[in-house]
Parts: structure tokens; sequence; C-alpha cells
């Protein structure tokens, strides 16, 4: 499920009103990357996360205090220098973050509605908030959703020309975009954001695993068979988790490409086993597998007795991470996303 947008509905069908709270621009080493969210509710709740720490508990207080007066604001971060040390960041850089006032209006329940169908069924389309601004930094804010074909869903406050190009960046947008025009800005959020990583496991590897992959930008789905650890309690920052029936249709429904990164670290061994042989019948950039070279070759043997060529086994990282002597789960984690991100910066053009 996705956590943000689920939680959206579920409040909007409550009639409770909530700040979506996005970070829609980075620069340099920031908890979060553009495109993370949480929401905050009335009470001062938080579901999701953009970083943690003093960003995030800053964003709160505000939220709150936005409610009541049903307005949003863009909030600014700098996070280099000084300022880290004075609020304990452990990373520099600056942020900036939309508070999206969100009203459960009977527009906006249909809208999340339909946008959380877009990202359950990996269809194409975008998610639109226009920001108008009322004073200094005080904004009303709109949702809209951009669907294939610029169908649009929602009420759109922009004049012709505006429009134009907010259609133009949503027809072609791969990643989270910002268009500023005279006293408004217009966040553009596609429905694939991030390259996205798909954990198969949700056992003491994953949990570090999917919150550093979620921390450098990738868009995180974890997959498991047992109820109890696989949880949005657990993985508070992964854009999916998923409850199989069982890890031999465990790519039921997934949009593996190119761009997709797989990672194996299930609970048992045929149970990897399982998992690779379907990773291979995909066109996955990245398939990794966390294994010991004797269990690696044990399952390679049995797969090449299936019929299994071997440039097809060939394509896998097993043992899986950069060698660093890793031991511990949060240190085995950081060798495997370290790896995932050597792979993607090889692949960027």
């Amino acid at each position: 499920m996705h956590l943000i947008e689920q939680t959206a509905c579920e409040l909007l069908a409550q009639g409770q009103i909530f700040v979506l709270a996005t970070i829609f621009r980075h620069e340099g080493a920031t908890p979060r990357t553009a495109g993370s969210k949480m929401i905050v509710t009335r009470e001062g709740r938080g579901i999701g996360t953009i970083g943690g720490g003093s960003l995030e508990a800053a964003v709160m207080v505000r939220a709150t205090q936005l409610i009541k007066r049903e307005q949003s604001e863009v909030m600014h971060f700098d996070l280099s220098g000084d300022v880290i040390t004075a609020k304990d960041m452990i990373c520099g850089g600056s942020a900036d973050v939309l508070l999206a006032c969100v009203l459960p209006t009977p527009v906006n329940r249909d809208l999340f509605g339909q946008w959380q169908q877009v990202l359950e069924k990996n269809r194409q389309g975008c998610l639109v908030t226009v920001a108008l601004q009322t004073s200094d930094t005080l904004y009303r804010t709109t949702l809209c959703l951009v669907m294939s074909q610029e169908k649009m869903i929602g009420p759109v406050p922009l004049g012709r020309s505006v429009l134009k190009k907010v259609l133009t960046t949503a027809q072609t947008a791969t990643r989270i975009q910002t268009l500023r025009f005279e006293k408004a800005l217009v966040v553009v959020e596609p429905s694939v954001r991030f390259t996205t990583a798909y954990l198969f496991g949700a056992g003491h590897v994953a949990q570090p695993t999917a919150h550093l992959a979620a921390m450098v930008g990738f868009q995180v789905w974890v997959l498991d068979d047992r109820k109890d650890y696989v949880n949005p309690e657990r993985f508070p920052e992964a854009h999916r988790v998923r409850l199989l029936d069982s890890f031999e249709r465990a790519f039921t429904d997934l949009a593996i490409t190119s761009d997709s990164y797989v990672i194996i670290f299930t609970h048992g061994h045929l149970h990897d086993k399982i998992v690779l042989a379907q990773a291979l019948a995909t066109d996955a950039g990245y398939i990794g597998m966390i294994a010991s070279r004797r269990k690696r070759n044990t399952i390679y043997d049995a797969l090449r007795a299936e019929g299994v060529h071997q440039t097809q086994i060939d394509r896998v990282h097993s043992p899986i991470g950069l060698a660093i002597g890793a031991e511990t789960p949060e240190e085995i984690a950081v060798s495997i996303v370290a790896e995932m991100i050597l792979q993607r910066s090889q692949r960027m053009p």
C-alpha cells in the first residue's frame, strides 16, 4: 500500500483536514530528497517522514498552526554550516517544503481516491499542487490530477498560457518538478518519481536497507509473506509494503523495467531461489541476492538444472553489496545501498 495516499483517503473520508508536507526542492546533502512526503493531522500526528530531526519537527509544529487557519505555506531550511550544529542535523544542504492544507471536500476525496488508483495500478499520471500566494509566505493550495492525453481531474486556478506550461511539464516529467509564476508555485509530481527498489524479504537487514535506499532517492517497495514483518510500522519510509500470499507469485502486477532494482533476502534458501528465478525472467537492471558463496552456488546449480542460461545468472550480484567487511544488519545495508548507488551512477547518461 502507499501509506501517504491511503492515509489521505482515510482522513478525507472521515471529514478531517490535514497538511500534506512535500519536499519539492533540495540541494546538497539533506535528510530526504525531493518528493518525500508526510501528513500532519489536526492533532499533530505525523504519518510518513521527510527526514526526521529538527526539520520535520518544525514542519509538524507549523502544520498544526496552518490547519487552524486553513492556509498553506512554503518553508525554507538551510542545513549548512553552523545550522547543522545548532539543530543537531547530521547533513548539510538546503530544502524547501510545501505545507499544503488539504480540506475534506468531495473534490479532494475523489482526487486522492483516483491518485491512489494511479499508483496502485502503476498508471501514468501527475499530482499537481497549485499554490497561489496570498501574502509573503502564505498560500492557498489547490490539487488536481493530470492523466495521460492531458485529461485533468479537479480544478485548476491558472490562466491558459500558464496551464499549457504545466500540462507540458506533466507529460514529460520523470521526477518532481517545480514551476514558478507570478504569485503562484506549481509542484508537478509524476506517478513514477524515483528508480524503484523492490526488497523481497522484510527481515532485520531489510529495515535499514529500506531506510537508506529511501534516503538516497529510491522508491522502496517491501514484499514478504509474513504479516508480522511486512507492515508500515516497521517500514515507515517505504513507498509501499505488500503482504504476499506466496513468493511463487511475488512479481504479480509489478512493473519491473530496466530501471528496477531487485534485492533478495527472504527467510529461506528455497524462497530466495523462487524469487531469483522470477527476477531473471524480467528486465530488471539490477538483481542482488544476499547469500554466502556456498548458498549462492547451490541456488545457481539448481537454476541451471532447470534450464536457466549462465548469461542470465551472470546478471546477479551475489554476495550482494560492496566488499567493506560488513557484519551487522546496518553495515550490510550500507554495503547493499552503496552498490545500488554505484550501479545507478554508472547507468546515468
